[in-house]
């Protein structure tokens, strides 16, 4: 019998190619071997980089958080409109029972955090510990985009 002739094709793929395809976060904070790409940078750049992030980022939220808080307070304002005027009965003693039921349930659940929760908090502080420079950048332009 004969014996059948494993063959196997590769690809060839240019890193130059590869490299222009990488967006251009994955270029500035994308991991490789050596730690992050973000030590490659210059203090300036990275306080620069981390500054503006942190201000669009908190100029968002500062945004985001205003709509989210009109609307909860303005649906509490139209299901108390809504109840007075009788279109709707609400039954507030079961509400309040149903809220200290949660109160409970979340008072037994966050005696210890999930390991999840350690595993990504561990990643965090070994993110900032390895970038203090982009990340202190970060959060003095996230207060930058919360004041303005």
């Amino acid at each position: 019998m004969a014996e059948k002739e494993d063959t196997e094709t590769f690809d060839v793929m240019e890193l130059a190619e590869h490299v222009k395809k990488q967006r251009w976060w994955s270029k500035i904070i994308g991991k490789n071997n050596s730690g992050l790409a973000a030590e490659k940078y210059s203090v300036a750049t990275q306080l620069a980089i981390g500054g503006v992030t942190g201000w669009c980022a908190g100029y968002l939220f500062q945004k985001v958080g205003k709509v989210a808080a009109s609307a909860v307070g303005g649906g509490f304002f139209l299901l108390q409109i809504a109840h007075h005027t009788g279109y709707i009965k609400v039954d507030w003693k079961r509400v309040e029972q149903d809220v200290n039921k949660a109160k409970k349930q979340l008072k037994l659940n966050s005696d210890k955090p999930s390991k999840e929760v350690r595993t990504k908090f561990n990643e965090v502080q070994v993110f900032v510990k390895k970038n203090i420079v982009l990340t202190g950048g970060f959060a003095g332009g996230f207060l930058l985009g919360l004041a303005s």
